[in-house]
């Protein structure tokens, strides 16, 4: 990894272990934990009000996601779903609550204060189908075709590495195993500089594919029946959008991109 890869991630990481102090700190107040909103794009209001209300106050308030792919997923009873950058764990326990007591909910984040947050709300969600793992997107500690579907809360936008992302995220997947994805998504025309200027790396902007990058990454790595679905704009000529993609059924055990 390069140094500016290295910087990088360690700015991300700072940022989303600022957050879950913030959350845990205000989780002793009277009045319960502040959401860390960035703005009216991004956090827990893009989730149903019967869906925050099922959860504990300090996953909600720690949402900092551009969507909610647990309801674009479709997910199934008894399925095993694997959450890309989990945070506080809020799709985690949303997806343990869809997936039922035969199936489970992994959860996968680096950060160590996000992780024992997440733990703590799962204990106070009474979630007994989950699982936390430290570690990064670009090299999942999970064996390979274990996982039915992969969701992610725009945080695929925020890896140094995607090829790595999509190669290790078609690794994990089960042949015929699907992706859902909420994540930001530049228009085409847009440069990388154009896009760094609409916003910062670790604000989930200058790092975001185009609309035919994301598309050709997730085809390089061997998936199908890629659509990309914008369902709101978050700057100039930048969208939150719905990413999903098929492992083919008939795939090969390793991801040609490994």
């Amino acid at each position: 990894m390069s140094e500016q890869s290295t910087d990088l991630r360690e700015t991300v990481r700072r940022r989303y272990a600022a957050a879950a102090v913030k959350v845990t700190e205000g989780g002793t107040t009277c009045c319960g934990p502040q959401p860390v909103e960035v703005d009216e794009n991004f956090g827990s209001t893009l989730y149903a009000a019967d869906e925050r209300d099922a959860l504990p106050a300090e996953a909600v308030a720690a949402s900092l996601g551009c969507g909610n792919p647990t309801a674009v997923a479709e997910l199934r009873e008894g399925e095993r779903v694997l959450d890309l950058g989990s945070g506080g764990g809020i799709d985690v326990l949303l997806s343990a609550r869809r997936v039922g007591p035969t199936g489970t909910a992994y959860g996968l984040d680096m950060t160590d204060e996000m992780l024992e947050l997440a733990l703590t709300n799962a204990a106070k969600a009474g979630a007994a189908n989950v699982a936390f793992l430290k570690g990064t997107i670009e090299a999942i500690p999970l064996p390979a075709d274990t996982i039915d579907v992969v969701i992610s809360n725009c945080v695929i936008n925020l890896s140094t590495d995607k090829t790595a992302v999509f190669a290790e995220t078609f690794r994990v997947l089960k042949p015929g195993g699907r992706i859902g994805v909420s994540d930001v998504v530049a228009d085409d025309h847009l440069t990388a500089d154009q896009r760094a200027e609409r916003g910062d790396y670790v604000g989930c902007i200058a790092g975001a594919l185009s609309f035919t990058e994301y598309r050709s990454g997730l085809e390089a790595a061997g998936f199908t029946d890629v659509t990309i679905t914008p369902t709101h704009p978050v700057a100039d000529g930048m969208h939150s959008a719905i990413v999903r993609a098929t492992k083919p059924v008939a795939a090969d055990r390793i991801s040609p991109g490994l």
